[in-house]
């Protein structure tokens, strides 16, 4: 087995491993340590004794061993009965369920702030180490460290239960989940900080995961339209960076290097999403996207059709962010001065007070209306603004060409 075939398995197994821990046991702090540490064995051993032939099995007896170790050392009474009940985990004792979609639900618990929910995610479910996750978000391992403990903690605290919730708490918690993987994937496409554009691993992993709970939830639209909304986004990286690694905006990307086969799949989804009963972020997000990969040229896309999912999207989930782009398609529509007028509105959001996008929209803006010198000083500060040296760089060139 290759070696990004092995560490696709184990990321694939960690949620199932742990999903039969936290059934066995109910002590998801430490059954989450001990699958940690198995999976370690497992990347030791595997490659030089071979995969095992019930790999899953394998995981759970060396995690539950690891467990039990642990419980045992804690001089509990009441623990160290639990642990000699349970001590022998044979391969043929692991159910087949598949409990990734309650681990999800349980580390995107309400008790946690959204930074500690991605952290846990990406650690219980998605099978990454710590240092892994800390290199991800740029933070030293410690820190990151500290903060997927503290989450397990608050878990603890919360009593939560390993079961689904049900009604209103089921939709709220499922509504939680898909943010958290759409801050993953948002992340890994395009980095918040650091030298590169992207985090490609973060984005698979934010696909693989929505590939997850969409197996589990096939017909819920909002998980449909995120994983299309994932991989129509996906289909273009490749296009989105010249060889330097500088930024290509999208209206002079080469559409003949986008992955054709995440388009067709992504399109697929984002039909069969908005097909569904009820129209939610995500299938609007996903659409105009489609509408995107729809056009051979950045001249021939809908515009119209893009202007007009925005409308739809800023009336069901208002934001800036959906505002200012709304203004990029109403320019294409009605020219740079109707877009400017739009993000005039924005202003006043102190959500996007100094926010570098507005900064570099107004500058693409007024560079369209002619007003060159305003442009210059808007790349200027939009290059100020972001911690991303990708774009930290591709703002001050189109601030260089300017002065030029």
């Amino acid at each position: 087995m290759t070696a990004p075939n092995f560490e696709g398995l184990l990321r694939e197994l960690t949620p199932q491993v742990l999903g039969t821990l936290v059934r066995r046991y109910g002590r998801f702090e430490g059954c989450e340590d001990a699958v940690q540490e198995a999976v370690l064995a497992a990347t030791v051993q595997w490659p030089d004794e071979g995969v095992p032939e019930n790999p899953r099995g394998w995981l759970v007896t060396v995690a539950s061993r690891r467990l039990v170790d642990r419980i045992r050392s804690d001089h509990a009474r009441r623990e160290r009965e639990s642990a000699n009940a349970a001590a022998e985990v044979v391969p043929e004792d692991v159910p087949d369920t598949d409990d990734t979609l309650l681990l999800l639900f349980l580390c995107c618990h309400p008790a946690l702030t959204p930074a500690s929910q991605t952290a846990l995610t990406l650690r219980a479910v998605g099978g990454l180490t710590t240092a892994e996750i800390a290199r991800a978000f740029l933070v030293p391992e410690a820190t990151m460290a500290a903060r997927i403990s503290r989450a397990k903690q608050r878990i603890r605290a919360a009593g939560s239960s390993f079961t689904l919730p049900e009604g209103a708490e089921r939709e709220e918690r499922l509504r939680v989940v898909l943010h958290v993987l759409y801050l993953i994937f948002n992340e890994g496409y395009t980095a918040s900080s650091g030298s590169e554009l992207e985090r490609a691993d973060l984005a698979r992993e934010a696909i693989r995961l929505a590939r997850t709970v969409h197996a589990q939830l096939p017909e819920d639209g909002g998980v449909t339209g995120l994983l299309a909304l994932m991989l129509l986004t996906h289909a273009r990286r490749t296009a989105r960076t010249t060889a330097t690694g500088d930024l290509v905006p999208l209206a002079e990307q080469d559409r003949t290097t986008w992955d054709r086969e995440l388009l067709d799949e992504g399109t697929a989804l984002a039909e069969a999403a908005l097909a569904g009963p009820e129209l939610g972020p995500y299938q609007l997000q996903a659409a105009i996207a489609a509408t995107h990969a729809d056009a051979a040229t950045a001249e021939e896309t809908d515009w119209a059709q893009v202007h007009a999912l925005y409308l739809i999207l800023e009336r069901i989930a208002p934001n800036p962010m959906v505002t200012l782009n709304r203004a990029v398609a109403l320019t294409e529509l009605n020219g740079p001065q109707a877009g400017l007028a739009l993000l005039a509105a924005l202003d006043g959001d102190q959500r996007l007070a100094g926010h570098h996008r507005l900064l570099s929209v107004r500058a693409h803006l007024l560079e369209r209306a002619g007003d060159q010198a305003g442009a210059y000083e808007h790349y200027r500060r939009a290059a100020r603004a972001t911690a991303s040296l990708a774009e930290q760089r591709f703002l001050a060139a189109r601030a260089r060409r300017l002065q030029a």
